[in-house]
């Protein structure tokens, strides 16, 4: 009796238990275990945007030169599905080498449900396995990136990695509108995760897909540049090289070239990841006696003086007890003009134009040195992001109020030593100088194309500020003609231009056996309206480089083509 009893208590008790765990369950944990139960069937999927394609100009018309194309990658969940299955799959995927795990990787640890076994696979050969994908198995198409031109431009379009970013370049800057934003798919799923139509809490958020973009860069253009520098790099055996061709009316960046360069294809395969780097834009250099062209300007806008004003030139002029000389001491000595010390690349000349500038002829002055500093940095903006679409270094200029800007630091920046600048400053800065004095924002966005392929243009930019005068501007083009009194340019255009060669420094201190060498110039029908100017930087390690040898002729090369490819008109009249 006492053990029915006893019996009857435990049924009791295991009742209440149960009664009690029954409550918990479903009256206080209800919540709890009903998100559980859907979170079993119901997955979340991204819907992944379509990645934007990138344009250049073929003339007036967008050509893709970024594609996408579509690949796929396998995964597994290991709990549900055998072994056999998956090697034998892995087999087929291993021939086609996109296979990223082995079997015994995938069956290590059994806790994993879900496993890439395979990406980036084209879609013909995933159309060869498609038959072979065992249940528990299923596929995840995706886009990847096809770089029509090959490496054509490759440092300024850029790469995007293994998880879909862009890198560098184009792809790089510009990644959040070329990526878009990918869309959700909240849906009840079956034992397969296959997903199903039925379900009040279905939610889906469409993928917003990136833009297309067109770029102010023409692939024509680009072709001849990089065929024409790469050209004389191998000649002269010379490891780096850039250059760049901007519409000094717009500011638009009509090819831009960095050597040595990559394939995006296959970025992976480069030795050193500096290639990857756009030196047009993110390196500052020091441009030599390309500056003496803005130093010469300033003085002349300020009404301190004209291509005719004299000065004795010894082959040296002296500033802090330090000699600055000539690059050819000997030439042009005794008392000659500002046009001549430019047409000669005199360093005494532009120290000059910086005394004359303060309000003296023999002593460099700190309003000399605040004017200079102001129309460099304020006008030309040089040492300052320009404020284009992509990557950018901004470089050094020294402020006048700075410990360092001794008045040797300024001397040599009249001649483009003492700061940092960037191609693109230059190019802009110096477009002002030639166009009737008007900046204007460096660009590579020509537009987009919409939906329905249609271009729509970027809307034209105005001028940003003035830098100098229209007078101002007449007279630079005539001196920075002048530069090529030798050259025997045809007389139906007109061209100007200027060398630029500066020491590099090592561990701090200048050095003789190395140059960093460039040559800028501008070409048109007429004097009053350049159509282009062409930048151009060469220069290896331990190596001394010469702008007028070396680099001028990538100018040379290039000035005629563009005046064809732009269909240019010649000045019957003559360029004068």
């Amino acid at each position: 009796m006492k053990r029915v009893k006893f019996l009857r208590l435990c049924l009791v008790l295991a009742v209440a238990v149960i009664l009690t765990k029954l409550f918990q369950i479903q009256i206080l944990e209800h919540d709890f275990y009903v998100a559980k139960a859907e979170a079993e069937h119901t997955s979340l999927y991204d819907i992944v945007a379509k990645r934007g394609e990138i344009y250049m100009l073929d003339g007036e018309e967008p050509v893709p030169v970024v594609l996408n194309t579509t690949v796929f990658s396998v995964i597994v969940d290991p709990q549900t599905v055998s072994r056999e299955a998956v090697s034998e799959l892995l087999s087929k995927i291993e021939k086609s080498r996109w296979a990223v795990s082995s079997v015994d990787e995938i069956f290590e640890d059994e806790s994993r449900r879900y496993l890439v076994i395979a990406k980036n696979i084209p879609r013909a050969d995933y159309l060869k396995i498609a038959e072979e994908v065992p249940g528990g198995a299923y596929v995840k198409s995706s886009n990847q990136r096809v770089y029509a031109e090959g490496d054509l431009a490759a440092s300024t379009l850029g790469f995007v990695n293994a998880d879909g970013v862009g890198q560098y370049g184009v792809e790089g800057a510009l990644n959040k509108e070329l990526a878009g934003k990918n869309g959700m798919l909240k849906t009840i799923t079956d034992v397969n995760k296959v997903a199903l139509s039925i379900g009040d809490d279905n939610i889906r958020i469409p993928a917003e897909d990136g833009k297309n973009i067109v770029l102010t860069v023409d692939r024509n253009i680009q072709k001849k540049v990089e065929d024409v520098l790469s050209q004389h790099m191998k000649d002269l055996g010379i490891s780096h090289g850039s250059a760049m061709v901007y519409d000094p009316n717009s500011g638009k960046v009509m090819a831009m070239v960095s050597f040595p360069s990559y394939s995006p294809a296959n970025y992976g395969a480069v030795e050193d990841a500096s290639v990857y780097v756009n030196d047009v834009l993110e390196t500052p250099y020091e441009p030599g006696s390309i500056c003496k062209g803005f130093t010469m300007a300033s003085a002349i806008n300020e009404g301190k003086m004209t291509p005719e004003t004299t000065y004795y030139n010894e082959g040296t002029t002296m500033v802090d007890g330090w000699p600055i000389d000539n690059a050819q001491k000997e030439k042009q000595l005794g008392e000659i003009t500002m046009r001549t010390a430019l047409q000669w690349s005199l360093n005494t000349g532009s120290v000059q134009a910086l005394r004359l500038l303060g309000g003296s002829t023999t002593e460099i002055t700190q309003r000399g040195k605040e004017l200079l500093y102001d129309y460099y940095y304020n006008h030309y903006g040089l040492g300052q992001p320009t404020g284009i679409e992509l990557y950018e270094n901004t470089g050094t200029v020294v402020p006048p109020d700075s410990e360092y800007a001794y008045n040797s630091t300024y001397a040599n920046m009249t001649f483009g030593q003492g700061l940092n600048v960037t191609m693109v400053q230059v190019a802009s800065g110096w477009s002002s100088l030639i166009n009737g004095g008007y900046y204007y924002q460096p660009t590579v966005i020509a537009g987009y194309i919409d939906k329905n392929g249609n271009f729509k243009k970027a809307e034209k930019k105005e001028p940003v500020r003035t830098t100098v005068t229209p007078e101002t501007s007449a007279t630079m083009r005539g001196m920075l003609h002048d530069t090529r009194w030798w050259m025997g340019d045809p007389e139906e255009y007109y061209f100007g231009g200027k060398t630029g060669t500066a020491q590099a420094i090592r561990d701090g201190a200048y050095v003789m056996d190395e140059f960093v060498s460039g040559y800028i110039g501008f070409g048109g029908a007429s004097q009053d309206h350049p159509e282009y100017v062409i930048i151009v930087k060469m220069w290896e390690k331990g190596r001394t480089t010469s702008s007028e040898e070396e680099v001028r002729p990538v100018f040379e090369d290039l000035k005629m083509w563009m005046i064809d490819y732009l269909r240019i008109k010649p000045n019957k009249g003559g360029a004068e």
